[in-house]
């Protein structure tokens, strides 16, 4: 039977904040909610209203290979099964990031958390730029905040260095909630949010779903990758396989993917694989035809319908804005 886990998660925000070394507090529940700017706006600018939609899109060849010289006028997207008119297109890679970083580390598995820990920092060092910012969460029983928000990638590196294997109760799900409501802020037309998790996904502590940590992703907007490094006998393990299939699960719902490693040398890789396509990652904005704020779900459809070689990766939908009761 495997250890119980730690789960820490990294998070990259883009806002501004003091810089200062890394100290434990209890995360507290709720986050920022959207808000919604009226204001004009000069030509070729987004405005931001209750009604816009961000759609992060990755597009691969046949060999997995990223696409960048996709235009606007390449893709189709349907809301809801109706085609909406696309505002804006981002240049490939080229808004911020806010990501999470989830690590899972077994008190027991001292040589590996330390490869895990040099393959994360060499991807922070990698994606990270001026803009972005990070700050350090950490999961036992329940979320701890390791370092503050950060816009100081030499700050963000002594967190991770930080980061200590131990054997507290692993509460996945409510991980990953607790990530999706830190990502949760004012609506910003040139931002991605992103989970990337390292982690087997079994979970023995969570008092939250499947169900729910997918719909807080959604209500998020953000991607989630997975990196599972328990190679592929996680198959023969019940536990372990439902544990993968919930990520995927997410990957799918929410545009990202999962990935499930061959061996531990696998994870530098496949950090590289998903820093490769936020790098190349397209950014679609649309203004939604639907006026309701009744926070429903809507779904979307995103196509290059003259090139069927490629394959398209997207969010499969998304909560409107829910306005006050009458």
């Amino acid at each position: 039977m495997r250890m119980p886990s730690l789960l820490c998660l990294l998070i990259l925000l883009p806002v501004t904040s003091l810089a200062g070394p890394p100290i434990l507090t209890q995360l507290q529940p709720g986050s920022l909610q959207n808000q919604a700017q009226q204001s004009p706006v000069p030509p070729g600018t987004i405005r931001i209203s209750t009604n816009l939609v961000q759609v992060p899109v990755s597009v691969t060849d046949a060999r997995g290979h990223a696409v960048k010289n996709l235009q606007l006028e390449d893709f189709n997207v349907e809301e809801s099964g109706s085609p909406v008119a696309i505002a804006h297109l981002g240049e490939p890679g080229g808004t911020r990031l806010e990501m999470v970083l989830v690590f899972d580390n077994t008190g027991s598995e001292y040589a590996r958390f330390d490869f895990e820990q040099q393959a994360a920092t060499s991807f922070l060092k990698t994606i990270f730029r001026p803009g972005d910012a990070v700050a350090i969460l950490c999961i036992a029983s329940k979320p701890e905040v390791l370092l503050e928000r950060t816009t100081t990638l030499g700050t963000a590196l002594d967190g991770l260095s930080q980061l200590k294997a131990s054997e507290y109760a692993t509460a996945f799900y409510d991980s990953i909630i607790a990530a999706a409501q830190m990502l949760k802020g004012p609506a910003d037309p040139e931002t991605r949010r992103v989970q990337i998790v390292l982690s087997d996904g079994e979970d023995n502590f969570s008092r939250s779903k499947l169900a729910d940590a997918i719909r807080e992703a959604q209500q998020a907007d953000s991607i989630f990758y997975s990196i599972n490094p328990g190679e592929p006998s996680v198959r023969l393990n019940k536990v372990s396989l439902r544990g993968q299939q919930g990520m995927e699960a997410l990957a799918a719902q929410t545009g990202g993917a999962a990935f499930l490693a061959d061996k531990i040398q696998d994870l530098g890789d496949i950090y590289g694989r998903i820093a490769a396509e936020l790098q190349a990652q397209y950014l679609l904005s649309y203004y939604s035809p639907d006026p309701k704020t009744d926070g429903g779900f809507r779904t979307i459809t995103v196509r290059v319908p003259k090139r069927p070689d490629l394959r398209v990766r997207a969010r499969q939908g998304y909560y409107a804005s829910k306005g006050p009761s009458r």
